[in-house]
């Protein structure tokens, strides 16, 4: 493999790489190029004014540890392997992070069984420190928080995530390469012997192409010649900031035991880097891949989801649990319900109207799956990152090196 990626770095270094997409996950995967000497030119384009406005920039800003992800999955090891990486990477660049610990609560005796799976999990992926909490230590940590369980997971934290993007931007531009923001791509041609990227400023001729386009990345793929196997279909997830009162019943992390008959994970607590106290999110089929406002439309958008056949057949086959997230979404007293199962003692008057909304770029099969693991679609001198579900922000240093070797591999 080291001979393998010698030659090929051999034959790149004086080429040029296009990176489609300011986000965490388009700027690490840069960084990681950069940093090894890979490419002599990278361009990083961004449609925003600045880098990590999406997903990056609308996030819990958890730093995840691969607590839930399946044993021997991709994500698995990215996380395992991305939260050390970035917890460095902030050190380093003095990034405000805070390795905090998360508390993860059973509410019932069938929570109780599921929890004992997730630590299994949790150990099989290599996870340190994690121990059940007896009812005291649990009083003494989160003492507002009810629950027949509680399961600490130490490694975890908080970070500003956008921070990282701007300073891996900054890192970039030091070494000499260019992050073009208000730059959209439109289209991509091979010329035999290049490609020509069309954007929304003048053409560029590149050398290989990499596509982190994040809730466009289906449409880039398709403008880039290729089809698609899945498609992205937005999910908006919406959080309540909590007042003073409020932001002193939880001092740190807390979330369910998630079900593992649900796509979703469900509301819980997040204790935010610069401050204050975030309660959600929930889960609702968004109308516009960028709308963080419940009345964001796009026709485009909607046509695009609604035209997909693999949207009827996810409906199907979780009614329910769609119409929860709208009443989530429609209903406060029903989201604050869901919140009470995990501290009791917050209140409506708690619940402040200003919290964010981010929206997940997911990726659904056509047979109404979602796509949970990474997704990366590889052609001549292109590589389109499909899917890049959580942890994409922790992992992304990880994510970067994994994606670096594959554009070697080619």
């Amino acid at each position: 493999m080291i001979d393998s990626m010698t030659h090929a770095m051999s034959g790149k270094h004086n080429q040029t790489l296009c990176v489609v997409g300011g986000g965490i996950v388009g700027l690490a995967s840069a960084l990681q190029a950069s940093e090894r000497g890979v490419f002599r030119k990278i361009i990083v384009l961004e449609k925003e004014a600045e880098v990590g406005r999406h997903q990056t920039g609308h996030n819990s800003g958890v730093l995840h540890c691969g607590l839930s992800y399946k044993p021997g999955s991709e994500k698995a090891r990215l996380a395992v392997d991305g939260i050390k990486r970035m917890v460095a990477f902030c050190q380093k660049h003095d990034i405000p992070h805070e390795i905090c610990g998360k508390v993860v609560v059973a509410v019932c005796e069938e929570d109780v069984a599921r929890l004992k799976e997730l630590e299994q999990r949790g150990r099989a992926n290599g996870l340190e420190g994690l121990r059940w909490m007896s009812k005291e230590e649990l009083a003494e940590r989160e003492p507002h928080v009810v629950a027949r369980a509680a399961l600490l997971v130490p490694q975890e934290g908080i970070v500003d995530f956008a921070a990282v993007a701007r300073k891996m931007r900054d890192l970039l531009t030091q070494a000499g390469h260019q992050v073009l923001t208000g730059v959209a791509f439109r289209k991509l041609h091979d010329a035999g012997n290049q490609l020509t990227v069309e954007t929304s400023g003048d053409p560029m001729a590149v050398d290989f192409l990499l596509n982190c386009g994040g809730l466009h990345a289906d449409r880039i793929c398709q403008a880039s010649g290729i089809r698609p196997s899945c498609r992205i279909i937005p999910f908006r997830g919406e959080y309540f900031r909590l007042n003073h009162e409020g932001g002193e019943l939880v001092n740190h992390l807390v979330y369910p035991t998630p079900n593992p008959a649900f796509p979703f994970l469900g509301v819980h607590f997040t204790r935010m880097i610069h401050g204050g106290l975030e309660a959600g999110p929930n889960a609702v089929l968004a109308m516009k891949r960028e709308g963080y406002a419940k009345t964001a439309f796009s026709l485009r958008d909607a046509f695009a989801a609604a035209s997909w056949p693999g949207l009827w057949r996810f409906l199907a086959k979780y009614p329910l649990v769609t119409l929860r997230e709208f009443e989530n979404s429609l209903c406060r007293s029903a989201f604050l319900r869901n919140l009470q199962r995990l501290v009791p003692g917050v209140r409506n008057e708690h619940l402040l109207d200003d919290g964010f909304a981010g929206v997940r770029a997911q990726a659904m099969a056509a047979d109404g799956n979602l796509l949970m693991d990474f997704l990366l679609l590889r052609a001549p001198r292109q590589l389109h990152v499909l899917n890049a579900p959580s942890p994409g922000a922790t992992a992304a240093l990880a994510i970067g090196e994994h994606i670096l070797n594959q554009i070697l591999d080619h």
